[in-house]
């Protein structure tokens, strides 16, 4: 996979539901290892909650997807799956959902916790920025002194990072480039020579 959707921030939402509080969290994630420490973050924070139910989809490492949902405690497929669902069916990737239930009294059914679960993931996601990721490329270039600024000013418009500059007898940038954007990137910018080009091994915003 060489893009994706997923969010730009962390959103909260919560809905009562037959006096049973339902707190959505929504976290946006690098890795499987993130996803746990968050999980286990709002366990720790709403420790007296009945259930603390979750689902993730997140990109591996050599870019399998990874996909885990959990119940924690509630009827087999009426928590975690219905989360999971939510995620696919809006295509996003590298987003983790944890619902919180404060039981409140009144027992649900299977089709009310199915109802409930989607309801407090679909409140948060609403509250959401999607955004896309994209494989892409870290560029080493070098440039004369007089483009400096109006590349600089270029990058900044295509919202194109710059890691790292080096002045010498030329000027040296290690740029990150979306592989969507390094083809105009070149027909656009004065360059003397690119010195290196590596795939990079994060998704950077596109």
């Amino acid at each position: 996979m060489n893009r994706f959707k997923t969010i730009k921030e962390k959103i909260s939402a919560e809905i009562i539901e037959k006096k049973s509080r339902f707190i959505a969290n929504i976290f946006s994630i690098e890795s499987k290892q993130e996803a746990e420490e968050y999980i286990n973050k709002i366990k720790k924070e709403h420790y007296n909650a009945k259930h603390n139910c979750f689902a993730y989809i997140v990109m591996g490492e050599n870019g399998e997807v990874l996909k885990k949902a959990s119940d924690d405690g509630e009827p087999s497929g009426t928590a975690g799956a219905p989360i999971l669902e939510i995620l696919e069916k809006q295509n996003l990737c590298n987003v983790l959902v944890v619902v919180t239930r404060y039981f409140g009294g009144i027992l649900l059914g299977t089709g009310g916790l199915l109802r409930a679960y989607s309801n407090a993931t679909s409140k948060a996601l609403e509250g959401t920025t999607i955004i896309n990721k994209t494989l892409g490329f870290e560029v080493n270039i070098v440039i004369n002194y007089k483009d400096l600024g109006e590349l600089k000013h270029n990058l900044e418009k295509e919202n194109i990072t710059i890691l790292n500059i080096n002045y010498g007898e030329n000027v040296e940038l290690l740029v990150e480039i979306p592989e969507s954007k390094y083809d105009k990137f070149l027909e656009k910018n004065k360059i003397l020579f690119i010195k290196t080009k590596t795939l990079t091994k994060k998704y950077i915003d596109n």
